[in-house]
């Protein structure tokens, strides 16, 4: 019989589209305001892998990502989609979003995306959130699975992601927590 113990807290990243500056500045705003400080913001990079997002958004659609300084519990993730979702909504103009927000979970052996579809390889967590196993780590680096996502698969994300788990893993010790 296992020992049911709490989850080690895990770090916040959003995967970021905006078509919008301002909205993008207001969604990181609010996000601030319910997760705390970031500790890491990317640069900002034009979206080319996929034309899904240009009916709602438009053409000129800037891809970055956020980290959040301060750890959460991993149990929050469906919450935490719902309050990104919220915050898109507040922010659409004519039912459209400038801001697509993609919340997930780093922890020192995955990362996890939240989302609304169901699909074989997702998780149901509640409230209509699912999670997605997206990234694993395996022999010192992160690594894709077949339903990856082309952007959270490419080398430069996954060096990123590989980056920002070694910051977490100094927060973990320094905490006490591994």
């Amino acid at each position: 019989m296992g020992i049911e113990k709490e989850f080690i807290p895990e770090r916040l990243i959003v995967g970021v589209l905006s078509s919008d500056t301002e909205a993008e500045i207001a969604a990181l705003d609010a996000m601030i305001g319910l997760y705390g400080p970031l500790c890491f913001q990317s640069s900002k990079e034009s979206f080319l892998w996929t034309k899904y997002y240009c009916p709602e958004m438009g053409e000129n659609i800037l891809r970055s990502y956020w980290a959040f300084r301060e750890l959460i519990d991993p149990s929050k993730l469906s919450m935490i989609k719902r309050a990104t979702d919220a915050i898109e909504l507040r922010l659409a103009k004519n039912s459209c979003r400038l801001v697509n927000l993609d919340p997930g979970i780093l922890g020192t052996a995955r990362f996890c995306l939240a989302t609304t579809k169901d699909r074989s390889h997702r998780i149901p967590l509640s409230d209509g959130i699912y999670a997605e196993l997206t990234l694993i780590f395996e022999h010192g680096e992160f690594k894709a699975l077949p339903w990856t996502y082309p952007d959270w698969a490419s080398e430069p994300v996954r060096k990123m992601m590989s980056e920002l788990r070694a910051g977490l893993l100094g927060d973990l010790r320094h905490l006490h927590l591994i």
